[in-house]
């Protein structure tokens, strides 16, 4: 039985920012359960993106890969020769966890974990590209540069796929979006002073953007087609193709 994430059960005084460290990688797989609405449904179609779209001889990513959940949802989709995962995160923490996860896994598709900055990795001969819920934590200036560099190292053909928690122009929307998020929240169980506190501890950390501007980011860096092929509440997953 997974560990339960209880990390913000007790009243704080002061909610420091939220960071990648050893209490929550212990907790991450619950933790991210029952705070994203319809994780379990992006991580299932990763494996099938990765099915379908994984070239011969080539590298898929797993950008921000935490303890390796997409990495090995594309490792069981993987049809075609000559394929490796590279899975990247810049928590030693999660990277040590995931690596041992990874290891438990029997798959004959090759996975390497780095302990490493996504932008300082270098993306070469992709044909699949995953950042689940990853690129929100990067400082917006450096954004367009990573999906950019995303695209730059992708085969023709190949495909990014990218999960965002994402805000609204709109404030009623915005508002509506926000409370039933957190109603989801509560029904996962969690307490409204849990709820309370981690948004406190996120909310200069995760800086989420519009869906618009993701679509223009990536129309931008010459994906010429993307898909919003999933979205709950404010989340959402984003399906960029790059021409063949």
């Amino acid at each position: 039985m997974e560990p339960k994430d209880t990390l913000y059960l007790d009243y704080r005084e002061r909610v420091a920012d939220f960071i990648f460290d050893d209490a929550v990688a212990a907790v991450f797989d619950d933790m991210i359960r029952r705070s994203v609405p319809g994780y379990a449904t992006v991580i299932a179609m990763t494996k099938v993106f990765a099915e379908q779209y994984a070239q011969p001889d080539t590298v898929c990513y797993d950008l921000g890969c935490s303890l390796g959940a997409s990495a090995l949802a594309m490792r069981k989709g993987i049809v075609q020769p000559g394929c490796n995962i590279i899975a990247v995160d810049n928590s030693e923490s999660m990277a040590a966890r995931c690596r041992k996860i990874v290891a438990s896994d029997e798959s004959g598709v090759p996975v390497k974990v780095k302990h490493a900055d996504i932008r300082d990795v270098p993306i070469e001969k992709a044909s699949v590209v995953v950042m689940n819920f990853t690129l929100q934590f990067l400082s917006p200036e450096q954004r367009d540069a990573m999906i950019q560099k995303i695209f730059d190292g992708l085969r023709p053909g190949g495909i990014l796929l990218l999960s965002e928690k994402i805000a609204f122009e709109d404030a009623d929307k915005e508002a509506f979006e926000t409370d039933m998020h957190h109603e989801f929240k509560k029904l996962m169980g969690y307490s409204n002073l849990e709820v309370a506190q981690k948004r406190k501890s996120l909310e200069n950390v995760l800086l989420p953007e519009t869906l618009a501007a993701h679509k223009q980011r990536l129309a931008n860096a010459g994906f010429t087609k993307t898909h919003l092929w999933f979205q709950c509440f404010n989340f959402m997953s984003l399906a960029a193709f790059k021409e063949s």
